[in-house]
């Protein structure tokens, strides 16, 4: 059988090929109760230091004092200790070895280069015992550099399935409570199964504990996976850059210390940027990692290796934020951390005195105050800017004032939401021809998901009679206009906005309390909390004062921008910033009354807020603004959160496909349906029972557990057991309080009971035998009845392995239809036999095959389809009444749905779609007749096509405006 020791063998053979030499702990020369090896240490001291050299007895002095910060830890104060040893390595590291006493640094590690790193001692090894006494704690791996003790790692067997690397993380969590000396000079610890392998610091809670994976290679649930992993991570080069430029200390807001240690996507993009500025070519790069992945930590730890790489002679490093407010997540982040030499430019005078007084520290300012210089402000070239959400803020001329302001600077572009690449204009600014793909670096949203950086998201589709989509609109619209005359129509048409049906206040009031009935019974028994996202300022107020009534005045409270506020409307919800920090703060508290936030745009970049787990979303967004919003429910929240949750009343699923599909070969779609599980649940159902052959489920009480527990006799049964049943608590979580669960009921609640009769009781194995969700915890107390819901309610979600499927489902070209049937407007179907149409069809077929062999460019492309959508719009006049017309779907799209392959570029595919946009517009008699109606679509038309798309070409203009004119 393979065991634990296996793996700690297999191990070691694999750190000792990275350069660490093998000494049984034994062998080490140290006392019952030291934990560095001192006589190593000594030595390395001596090595080092030529003043050291000339009389070895300093070293003495040097140890002693190390020795005093190791032995002085409790528990409670470990972090601070550990950061303390590193700080007396790295800064604190002067002693009086001078000339006559004079001060000096010494070196207690080779940093840097190759020739230094070579100077020091890598020891790996195992089975150490601390104290050397009998009941001391036995570590199964110990990584040694220069006689310290820098990283230590448990080992569990792979072959027991309720065993897993949580238990060798739950192990050193328990050694740094009771051993925290072992953990003083600590770097980081490490954990397997022999099937995954994952790393943390000091103090941090096994949850975030993450992997540590290579950029061609992210599989994991092998032997091989886990050497590849330590081969890759325990190198002495790397185990030295982590300990020197990617390990912080930061300070919550109560106070309390804690170390962070770099993600593996985070060192391999931040070393990106420095070897980039030390070569000094190219000086630009673009870096897009998913939302709630470290962006932010990626730029704290970029910029403390950039300053303290000596060779780029004390460089200047920009952080550069596009809000207004600098109180952001990226700014809080460096805030927090304890980096020294920060500074920030609020105003234009902060910013002209920085670079024109040639200050080498780290800044932080917004883009936008680079739109109020002229001119050059510094010539120097080690001037490093990191400017955040890249993409947003290079419209106009910021991006160029920022460039001339520092004409030989680094540029380097980050984002959180992906780029289409149609969006020439980011990638020519921050691209490097020499990046392939565009992207220095790309960590994806299944990395972050699988990395378990980020959670899924999950959307709930509410009842369509909440919905606003055109039919409400066109609904209320009749509504309003049934006593008016035509012309009266026509003009009203014009002026008729969403909003008048967004604010309607029986619309406001049926999504108010389903609101407050699906956080009540969906959210808050789970402890998180939920944002509720409105269409404009007035509709806040509307909200809050619905929400009042069903949840009270203190559940929620209204977060957004009270500028121009000429009446006073908003008065009550004006807070300066550090006002607003203490409420979003008092938000966080898991226990605090305040379980709802609303607002329109506040709150939508940059809040960070792990409780938060629902957004009701209530307002019309895309693209970027829609994926940045809907990722603040993504955060990681201890092992209860599984996923972010979107409550949708507007039916914006199609825009957060549009919004990942960032380049043609990624996804395009990735939303699924949940009905997937509802087929997979009666089969999980059956698994779990086929374990208990014969058990009368209606026994109550212990007999009846008793024969359950019978069929379960050993270990093997329980854990291929206890997997079987976490599948289908995930899926039955994930479908509650769905009425299709109600014929199961019985059955899972008999199972539940079963599963929790033979849990392990020691927390052991906590990927199998984990507690139970809030859900079925409830349900196992009867205090929940399962909820008659619509039929149509839907709940999407977004994860790892959909987005996988997916794009192996893509590879199938077979699965394309081989012929377009002529159906350019779902209507008129039925007269496909008309001559017209039949003609229209050989022409949409000759565009189809000329657009797939690549004989036509993408602009020619699109004008003959506006022909084509012309000539359409015109037929089916001829053919079909007018009252049978459904002028709810443009006859553009639809032809365009229907020659487009997947080679079409995504800038067709918009162009259409905005241009369709047009005639919903201005679709009312008459407006053909007026100038300014002609007017205002010709302008309509330039804004997209010349303005929006840089489509310089008249022709398709005056294409667009003929289509648009004939379509009624």
């Amino acid at each position: 059988m393979f065991t634990e020791h296996d793996i700690e063998n297999m191990l070691i053979e694999n750190i000792s090929k990275n350069g660490w030499k093998y000494i049984p702990a034994e062998e080490l020369p140290r006392q019952h109760s030291d934990v560095m090896v001192e006589p190593m240490v000594r030595d390395a001291l001596i090595r080092l230091n030529p003043e050291i050299a000339e009389d070895p007895t300093r070293a003495d002095q040097v140890i002693y004092k190390l020795r005093t910060v190791i032995l002085s830890v409790q528990p409670h104060n470990l972090v601070t200790q550990n950061e303390i040893f590193k700080r007396m390595i790295f800064e604190e590291n002067s002693y009086p070895f001078g000339k006559d006493g004079r001060m000096i640094p010494i070196r207690f590690f080779g940093t840097l280069n190759k020739e230094n790193l070579a100077l020091n001692e890598y020891v790996v090894t195992n089975q150490w015992v601390f104290p050397r006494e009998v009941g001391g704690k036995r570590l199964d791996i110990v990584l040694l550099i220069n006689g310290f003790p820098i990283a230590i790692g448990e080992l569990k067997t792979p072959t027991r399935n309720a065993i897993t690397w949580l238990d060798g993380a739950g192990d050193i969590s328990a050694y740094e409570k009771s051993i925290p000396q072992m953990f003083v000079p600590n770097i980081f610890n490490f954990a397997s199964e022999g099937k995954h392998y994952r790393y943390g610091s000091v103090g941090m809670p096994i949850n975030l504990w993450g992997p540590w994976h290579t950029a061609e290679n992210k599989s994991e649930g092998t032997l091989v996976d886990v050497q590849r992993s330590v081969i890759s991570m325990i190198k002495p080069e790397i185990v030295m850059d982590i300990f020197q430029f990617f390990t912080i200390f930061a300070t919550d807001k109560k106070y309390r210390k804690y170390k962070i240690i770099c993600r593996y996507q985070q060192f391999e993009s931040a070393n990106l940027i420095v070897e980039r500025v030390k070569a000094g070519y190219p000086k630009k790069g673009l870096i897009w990692h998913f939302q709630g992945s470290g962006k932010s930590l990626l730029m704290v730890f970029a910029a403390q290796k950039l300053r303290m790489t000596p060779e780029l002679k004390n460089p200047t490093v920009v952080i550069v934020d596009d809000r207004i407010d600098l109180e952001t997540q990226i700014t809080a982040t460096f805030n927090a951390s304890d980096i020294p030499n920060m500074a920030s430019a609020g105003s234009k005078e902060e910013l002209v005195n920085f670079f024109k007084g040639d200050m080498r520290k780290i800044l932080i300012t917004t883009i936008f105050k680079f739109g109020e210089v002229d001119g050059v402000l510094n010539l120097r070239d080690n001037i490093i800017l990191m400017v955040d959400e890249a993409h947003r803020t290079q419209e106009g001329n910021l991006g160029e004032k920022m460039r001339t302001a520092l004409p030989n600077a680094f540029f380097f572009g980050l984002t959180g939401t992906p780029i289409n690449r149609i969006d020439k204009n980011t990638f020519y600014t921050f691209g490097a021809v020499e990046d392939k793909s565009g992207y220095m670096s790309r960590y994806s949203f299944s990395d972050s998901i699988r990395d378990k950086a980020t959670l899924p998201l999950h959307f709930e589709a509410v009842p369509v009679d909440l919905h606003v989509n055109q039919e409400v609109v066109d609904a209320a619209y009749d509504e309003l206009t049934k006593d008016l005359t035509k012309l009266e129509k026509a003009e009203l048409a014009r002026r008729v906005k969403l909003e008048a049906v967004m604010k309607s206040p029986d619309r406001i009031k049926k999504v108010c309390e389903h609101i407050a009935k699906h956080f009540k019974e969906k959210i808050e028994p789970n402890g998180f909390k939920g944002q509720v996202v409105c269409y404009d300022r007035e509709s806040c107020l509307l909200y809050k004062q619905e929400l009042d009534k069903l949840l009270g005045e203190e559940a929620t409270t209204i977060v957004m921008d009270t500028n121009n506020d000429k009446e006073d409307k908003y008065k009550a919800y004006r807070r300066d910033r550090d006002a607003e920090a203490k409420l979003l703060d008092y938000f966080r508290e898991k226990d605090s009354p305040l379980k709802l936030v609303i607002v329109t745009s506040k709150l939508l970049t940059g809040f960070d807020a792990p409780i938060l787990q629902a957004m009701y979303l209530d307002k019309p967004m895309k693209d970027h603004t829609l994926l940045q919003a809907i990722c603040r429910t993504n955060r990681v929240c201890g092992n209860d959160k599984t996923h972010g949750l979107i409550v949708d009343y507007i039916g914006i699923f199609d825009d957060v496909a549009n919004a990942l599909d960032f380049d043609e070969k990624s996804v395009q779609k990735v939303i699924t349906n949940i009905a997937e599980v509802k087929k997979e649940l009666p089969e999980l159902m059956k698994k779990c029972l086929g374990y208990f052959p014969g058990v009368d489920r209606t026994v109550e009480g212990w007999e009846g557990l008793v024969a359950a527990q019978e069929c379960l006799p050993t270990n093997k049964e329980k854990d291929q057991f206890g997997a079987d049943y976490r599948v289908l608590n995930r899926a039955w979580d994930a479908l509650s309080p769905d009425q299709f669960l109600a014929p199961y009921k019985f059955d899972y609640l008999w199972l539940t009971k079963v599963y929790e009769s033979v849990r392990p009781t020691d927390s052991r194995g906590g990927l199998i035998w984990s507690a139970l969700g809030a859900k079925t915890i409830e349900l196992v107390h009867e205090n929940i009845t399962v909820e008659k819901v619509h039929d149509d309610l839907d709940i999407l979600r977004l994860d790892a392995d959909i987005i996988d499927e997916y794009l192996e489902g893509r590879k199938d070209p077979g699965k394309a239809a081989k012929r377009i049937e002529i159906n350019l407007v779902a209507r008129i179907q039925a007269h496909s036999q008309d001559p017209k149409f039949i003609k229209l069809g050989e022409r949409l077929e000759e565009l189809r095959e000329k657009h797939e062999q690549g004989l036509i460019t993408s602009i020619e492309f699109l004008k003959r389809l506006l022909e084509l959508a012309k000539d359409a719009v015109e037929a089916e006049k001829e053919t079909v009444p007018k009252e049978e017309i459904d002028k709810g779907v443009a006859a553009l799209t639809e032809l365009f749905n229907g020659v487009k392959n997947k080679n079409t570029p995504i800038i067709v595919e918009r162009i259409v779609k905005d241009i369709d946009d047009i005639v919903k517009i201005v679709r009312f008699d008459g407006w053909q007749s007026t100038t300014a109606g002609k007017q205002e679509v010709k302008k309509a038309l330039n804004s997209v096509v010349w303005v929006k798309y840089k489509i310089k070409d008249k022709e398709v203009l005056n294409k667009a405006y003929g289509y648009v004119e004939m379509y009624y």
